[in-house]
């Protein structure tokens, strides 16, 4: 082949490789427009990033996490991706996770704030690269999109009546301690507020603490400070903000010497709690329909990431201290007692009788009437 022949087969060859890049390159652009016409029509190809925020507490990965990915495979056919992360009680850790789910280009965020004030900063960069943010069970700071949880002040309402109600005429014969949540967590704050509208001026409130973390052994530890302080005869009931720290206040009772327990509250409904309720342990907790929560929070996400409006399904709206006017869905919650367990962990199937009711607890069951 002479040396005008060569130069016109690479000038050939060269046109044909651009112009099949060029073709390739256009076919990946029209597929990528193809799916974000999907997801703005009403498509099912969407993927969710969803950010707990502590493992400690069994609601989270037992009941909200699987609940969540449940209604969301339903909602987009199977179609639709989670990608989940566990902060761990870590805020700079969930703030790393924000930005892992913001470069792996999530279409949309389901987030329970470890630190609500804190994440705000993660909040506004996601919304900056157009990730829309749903706040789940915390009221997150920051430009979120929406948000949903329990009514929080009517649960430590329904606590403090819980309370009022085991105390009876004895409401001021000694001392209650109030075990609140942790200050970084805007929930324990409408927890407070709740139970001292009910509580304050028909108690003697002799030690209050908020625990930090929620953590079971700095309640535990709260607890024996208050022992201590108050003396072990003196203490007539305990405000827990939630059951873990329930366990860790009966246990700080019991090290004491404490036979005759006195009334504990809780929150969550944990399995270890219902067993304490059977055992008459702890009086009472608030159980919390999570289906409910969930269910809320898969809708307003694949709503959000399809591009539609909310009004279908956020009937609420509730101002956080950066955002108002927050689309927002609030559940409904119930005070569990050994007199309900039947119509409420046990019907909605959160538990099975085996569960509830293993060999140590057989008796007492029995005694309910649950057996």
């Amino acid at each position: 082949m002479n040396a005008y022949l060569r130069r016109a087969a690479v000038a050939a060859t060269a046109v044909a490789t651009a112009v099949g890049l060029a073709a390739c390159g256009s076919a990946k652009e029209a597929g990528d427009r193809a799916k974000e016409t999907e997801k703005s029509a009403g498509g099912d190809e969407i993927t969710v990033g969803l950010l707990l925020p502590e493992n400690q507490t069994a609601r989270y990965e037992k009941f909200d996490k699987p609940l969540i990915e449940k209604r969301i495979g339903e909602l987009t056919n199977g179609k639709g991706k989670v990608v989940y992360a566990n902060a761990k009680q870590d805020a700079n850790l969930q703030t790393q996770q924000v930005d892992t789910m913001i470069t792996n280009k999530v279409d949309v965020l389901v987030l329970d704030a470890v630190d609500a004030k804190a994440i705000a900063g993660g909040v506004k960069k996601a919304k900056g690269a157009g990730i829309p943010v749903v706040a789940y069970d915390r009221l997150a700071e920051g430009p979120i999109d929406a948000y949903t949880s329990f009514d929080n002040e009517e649960v430590g309402r329904v606590q403090g009546e819980a309370l009022l109600a085991a105390l009876g005429d004895r409401a001021k014969s000694g001392k209650v301690v109030m075990m609140n949540g942790s200050v970084t967590d805007p929930n324990a704050a409408l927890y407070k507020k709740g139970s001292h509208a009910v509580l304050d001026g028909k108690v003697d409130i002799g030690r209050e603490f908020d625990t930090k973390e929620w953590k079971p052994e700095n309640a535990n530890s709260n607890m024996e400070s208050a022992i201590t302080a108050l003396g072990k005869d003196k203490i007539i009931g305990v405000y827990s903000a939630n059951d873990g720290m329930a366990g860790g206040i009966i246990t700080a009772l019991k090290a004491a010497g404490v036979t005759k327990l006195p009334p504990v509250t809780g929150q969550d409904a944990e399995l270890a709690a219902v067993q304490r309720i059977v055992a008459g342990e702890q009086y009472q907790s608030v159980y919390k329909p999570y289906s409910g929560e969930a269910n809320a929070a898969a809708e307003m996400a694949v709503a959000l990431a399809r591009g539609e409006k909310l009004g279908a399904v956020a009937k609420d709206s509730v101002d956080s201290p950066t955002t108002k006017g927050v689309p927002s869905v609030l559940v409904e919650v119930v005070s569990l007692t050994k007199t309900n367990i039947k119509e409420t962990v046990l019907k909605d199937g959160i538990y099975t009788l085996d569960e509830i009711c293993t060999p140590k607890y057989r008796a007492a069951c029995g005694a309910l009437g649950l057996v």
